[in-house]
Parts: structure tokens; sequence; C-alpha cells
């Protein structure tokens, strides 16, 4: 299917300055709300904020509208060990390969060479030993591990829920449960796609209720997500890649929706990213790969009419992303409705609801 790119707002050298806010630590939420579909809404989508709750989520849709969800699954990814001197390890697999190979980021007062070892050891108490490959480039952050069997299964017995920086806690077992969607089902994610952590199975009787459809991609959220931007003009900055899929089955389906005039709402960045990037020749195709795309103010958007999205770090891409939605004033404003109005920040955060710019 095919789809008119939407005009944005005028295109202007942005720089990282223009994505920056003041947000005071106590706004950062250190857990999730006691309910998922409790958490607080901002209504964007018109030209003054409308404060709700998660759970009207429904009524704010229509009958014939789309729901487009990232149904990636949290793996284990963080881990904690030694090296045969004693000095302490900490790793967190960013992607998993064939042959019992991983991806991964770490962090030691001296990094490990290659050939060399490392012993992981688990809540539990028990472990495994990785042989460390080398880089995985010359200009790599990245090691290649060999895991001694299947990476997933030695991530889910001796893994810790990798979350995010910000969040100052060890991880819990509410944190296993919480940060993951109720449809979590396929693992790769080193990051929750956050947005989708609102819904409840509540919620998502009261869509399908009111005939609002679903479908779904898939992303797996790498660390990069937080890397921060490091150059003042935002056109120097260079993306991280993550692996996504957009199956044939949610392109007929946006493909059915656009048909009948209802409109595509995307459930997070991710999605948002997923379905941009399947359609950047113009073309909304079915497809599978790695996509580093950026998105930035001045960016044609060709697929989402809506997306919901939680609360997002200043200077980062992602504000970078709803501020080409949206609109940048308009994002902004809103950002300081949702300061003075107390909602609370990133991935246990709250959440809002944008409008594409027209």
């Amino acid at each position: 299917m095919s789809a008119p790119a939407t005009p944005s707002e005028p295109r202007r050298e942005y720089t990282l300055a223009d994505f920056d806010f003041e947000l005071p630590p106590g706004l950062i939420a250190q857990h999730p709300a006691a309910e998922r579909s409790a958490s607080r809404l901002l209504d964007g989508t018109g030209p003054a904020p409308v404060d709700r709750v998660f759970r009207d989520l429904p009524t704010l849709l229509q009958p014939g509208d789309l729901l487009v969800f990232n149904d990636t699954r949290v793996i284990k990814a963080r881990l904690f060990g030694e090296k045969p001197t004693g000095g302490a390890v900490e790793a967190l697999v960013e992607r998993v390969l064939p042959g019992m190979v991983v991806h991964a980021h770490l962090r030691a007062s001296k990094s490990p060479r290659a050939g060399g070892v490392v012993r992981f050891t688990g809540p539990a108490g028990d472990g495994f030993e990785a042989e460390v490959l080398g880089r995985a480039g010359p200009e790599e952050s990245l090691f290649v591990l060999r895991f001694p069997s299947e990476p997933l299964a030695l991530l889910e017995r001796h893994g810790h829920v990798p979350l995010p920086p910000y969040i100052e806690h060890p991880d819990s077992a509410d944190d296993e449960r919480r940060y993951q969607t109720v449809f979590a089902a396929k693992p790769g994610a080193v990051a929750a796609p956050t947005a989708a952590l609102h819904f409840d199975q509540a919620v998502l009787d009261a869509l399908a209720g009111r005939g609002v459809q679903r479908a779904a991609v898939t992303l797996h959220v790498g660390a990069g997500t937080f890397q921060p931007v490091r150059v003042e003009r935002i056109s120097e900055h260079r993306m991280h890649s993550e692996w996504f899929e957009v199956p044939q089955t949610t392109v007929d389906a946006i493909a059915a929706t656009k048909a009948r005039g209802g409109r595509v709402v995307a459930v997070g960045t991710t999605t948002l990213r997923s379905l941009e990037s399947a359609a950047r020749g113009g073309t909304l195709q079915a497809c599978t790969g790695d996509t580093d795309i950026f998105i930035t103010p001045g960016f044609n958007f060709c697929v989402v009419d809506r997306l919901v999205t939680n609360f997002h770090l200043p200077k980062s891409t992602l504000m970078m992303l709803v501020s080409a939605f949206a609109g940048h004033a308009h994002v902004m404003a809103l950002y300081r409705h949702a300061i003075e109005s107390r909602y609370r920040f990133f991935s246990y955060g709250d959440s809002m609801q944008l409008a594409r710019l027209s």
C-alpha cells in the first residue's frame, strides 16, 4: 500500500539545545503505577492538553482504527561475573546470534582480551563461562562472546532484568513482571517498548469491544535507545541499529484500515520506527532486517496517524522523533504542561497520545 507523505513543520537546522528541558528528578518514575492502566494519559491530539487516565484510551479511538503494537519480549540481558584475575565484569547482551554467539557491552576495569573467559554468576549462585572472541568490529564498542549452550536459556536462568540507567534500584520479581508487556511474544529486546506497558487485558477488551483492531510488528529494542546525542548539530548524529520485522499480515491490516478511512495508531516509538522504516520507499512493504532510521523534524511520515508514547529523555533521539511527528513547538508545550502537572516520566512513567502534524 502507499500513502501520501504528510508535510511537517518548515525545515530548519535544529540543534541539540532545541530538545532540552529541565526535569525535576522527583518526576523520574522509579516504579510502575500500581495498575498498568491506572497511569495517567496526556491527550495531546488537540490544540490544548487534556489530562486523562490511560484506561480512557478506548474512548479516544474510533471503530475501524488500528492499533499496532511491538510484540518484542525483554530478555534478562544483564549479567554479572568476573575474569580469571578476579576483576568484576558486568555484561549487557545486545543481540543473540546463531551458533551460541552474542554481542554484548562489557564493563570492567580492564577490557577482556580475545581468547579469555568470563564467568557469569546468576542470582542462585550458579553460573557459566563465556569465551571472549574479540570485538564485533574495529570501531565497535560491542564484544563477541560464545556461550556454552543456548543463550536465551542461559540468560533466563542467570540474567537480570535490564532496567534503564535512570532506575536506581536493583531488579526484582516485580520488575520481571512489570518491565514486560502483557502480549510480549518474541524474545530479543534489552529495553521494553514502554508505551505498551500501560495496556492490560481490560483495556484490550474495551478496545476490541469498541471495534478497534490490532496488529503487530517486532523491533528488538537495543541499549542504543539510551545512547546520548553528543553532537550539537543533530544532522551529524549516528543512529544505532536495531533488528525489526513488519509482517505481511500487518501490511494488509494497514491497507484495509486506510481503505475504510480508519487511523493507524502506533503504540510506541519502536512501532512507529518499524512502520516508517518499512515504508522508506514510499510504499509500505513487509520486510525483515536492521533499521537505523533517524526521525527528526522535517521527516515525511507515510503510515502512522497517531502515536501513543511515554515521556522521553531531554536531548534524546526520541524527543526529536515525537517533535517531528506532532510539531516541535506543540510537543515542547505539552512537556511543560506535563512537568507543571507532575506527570511521571520515562519507562515506568505516564503516557501521552499525539496526532500527526498536518
